[in-house]
Order: structure tokens, then sequence, then C-alpha cells
């Protein structure tokens, strides 16, 4: 599960007094830091900008002749997606200011609301305090939270994170890039029976990588350049056929920057699940349970890991039981990126 954050900004102040270097916890001997493939388990935090502009507040414009707001009178509204302007794409904010800038006669703008796509006549006009044309929204096009890294392969200079998409509640978002942080989780709200739980985390300013790819698979990208790996554990992979019903253990963090491991039972092997539900998992580690109440947002892309190899990460939650859920095979994940 992917913890969406309520505010960024919120958590921008946060990184000006947390400026700590990573740890984790010593589960086997210390590596270098040349190539290979070294497991994950700790928290990072996702700024992704996407391909979908969507309005999140209608506003007004001051002019010279008072206020007004072109995008109210045009019949727009919260939530709505701006698609296009005049037949021109929309993909980020700036599109928008780009596009009405240039000298149409008309506009009309392109929108998408409720599966219904739209065509509003439009009116800019000129903003008094900046002299552009502005039509009166405020509008996102990023999506920022908390997930867990499964792995880093040095080699290929790239990681890998999440397990599954990061989706608008039905599609997988596209995504124009973005950045993935260093994170620190400060809270965690407890998973109970048809609630369930969720890790809080703020970004620090250290970098991790760049996202390039949001695919059924979890989150991928570039590896930041100077991403330190000497205190990370190299490991080898095995594939699903390898996996049996039994003890296994996931490495997460829950608190701080710390990943620890807890043990797990692994309930159910599936390998040609079309959905990428691969593991039925049960937590069997009391500590974890006692934290966290099981398996919380936050803690996807947690790997799983058994007779010492990296086999997949964890996924979601069975909602009414929180010490249950979901992983997907890691062949499944190296094969997406």
């Amino acid at each position: 599960m992917f913890y969406k954050k309520k505010s960024f900004k919120a958590l921008v102040l946060f990184i000006a007094v947390v400026l700590c270097t990573f740890l984790f916890v010593p589960y086997g001997a210390f590596a270098d830091s040349g190539e290979g493939l070294y497991l994950g388990g700790f928290p990072a935090g996702f700024a992704l900008s996407t391909t979908k502009v969507e309005v999140v507040g209608i506003c007004e414009v001051l002019t010279e002749k008072g206020t007004c707001s072109p995008a109210h009178d045009a019949g727009m509204q919260t939530g709505d997606v701006i698609e296009k302007i005049n037949g021109e794409e929309v993909t980020k904010t700036s599109d928008i200011n780009d596009i009405i800038a240039k000298d149409y006669k008309k506009y009309e703008v392109q929108i998408l609301r409720g599966g219904e796509r739209l065509f509003l006549p439009i009116t800019p006009v000129k903003d008094l305090a900046s002299g552009g044309k502005r039509i009166g929204v405020l509008v996102k096009d990023s999506i920022n939270g908390v997930g867990t890294v499964t792995y880093i392969d040095k080699t290929a200079g790239k990681f890998a994170s999440l397990g599954h998409p990061i989706t608008d509640g039905s599609q997988v978002v596209k995504i124009n890039g973005g950045t993935v942080y260093n994170s620190l989780i400060y809270d965690v709200k407890k998973g109970v029976r048809g609630t369930p739980g969720e890790l809080r985390g703020a970004f620090e300013s250290s970098v991790i990588g760049q996202a390039e790819l949001n695919c059924s698979c979890g989150v991928y990208g570039k590896l930041a350049d100077n991403f330190n790996c000497s205190k990370l554990v190299k490991v080898s992979k095995a594939s699903i056929d390898e996996v049996s019903i039994g003890t296994a253990y996931i490495y997460s963090t829950v608190y701080g920057k710390e990943a620890e491991m807890y043990k797990i039972s692994i309930a159910k092997v599936d390998k040609n699940n079309k959905d990428n539900r691969n593991f039925v998992i049960k937590v069997e580690d009391k500590r974890l349970i006692d934290k966290t109440g099981g398996i919380v947002q936050g803690m996807s892309g947690s790997p799983i890991v058994q007779n010492g190899k990296l086999v997949g990460a964890v996924t979601h939650v069975f909602i009414n039981d929180p010490t249950r859920g979901y992983g997907i095979g890691i062949d499944k994940m190296m094969s997406s990126y």
C-alpha cells in the first residue's frame, strides 16, 4: 500500500530539522558499495509528476475592472481534469499559462468529468498583478506519498519499490518523472479489522533516485549516482518456483529509518495470478502486530525473504484481517523495468 500524503508542504518544513544518515538493521554482513543486488526495506518519500492536471479549486482573478472567475463562468468544477485547451494537450500545470498566453481569438477547454468529456468555451482575463492572462483555476499535477523500497540494483543503477501501482482509484497514474527521497517514519496508525492502518512519514532532503515508471508491479527509477549502498546487504533472488509454503521474513521500517526483520508465513503461492497476487502471507511476529496490527499502508514494497533469498514484496492487506495480505513475486518486479 502506498500512503498518499495530505500535505507535502508541511513535510518540507520538517526537512530542515531532519538531516540524518540512513540506518539499517544489521541483519547480515555489511556489503561493499560495488555492483550487485541489495535488499531494501527502508522508507521512501515519493514526489511524482503526473500527466493529469486536475482542478482542485476555482478562484477569482483581479483585473482592472474588478474580480472575476472565467473558470467559474465557463462551468468548470473541482475534480475536473483539464485535457486540452484549443486542441493543445495539457499534461502539466505550466501548459495552461503557456497556451492561454497565445494570441487565440477564442478559447475552448476540453475537460474530463466523471468519465464524460466536455468542451467549455472560456475567456481568459488579464491579471492585474502579473500582467498575464489567467482563467482562475487552482490545479495539481503531482502526487506525494510514502512507501518502501524493495531492492537496489547497483549494477544497473536502478531501484524498485511498492510492488503495486499508484492509482487514481481506477487507473494506473501515468507519470512525467519525479523524485524519490529518503524518508523518516514518525508515527503509525494501527490497523484493525475493517480499517487499514498507515505509516506516517516525512521526506528528507537526500535523494534515492529519479522515478521513471509507475506500472502494475511498482514504481521504478534511476538510482542517484551518490547513493551509498555500503550499509545495505547484498542478496540473491529466488524465482517463484523455489518458494515454498512456510516460514519467511519481511524487512520493513515502522519507526524512524531502521529496517527490522519480522517473521511471517507464506500460506499460498499462485505463480500465474493475473493481479500479481502471487503470495498470501500472514504476519507471525508479535512485535510487528503489537506495533502496527499487521500490514499497514506504507509497508508496500517491503521485501519478502525466504531461505536467505529475495522472493517478493508485500503489496496489499486483507481489510478484515490486517495480519494477512498479498505479495508479488520478485521475478515479476524485476522483469518490469
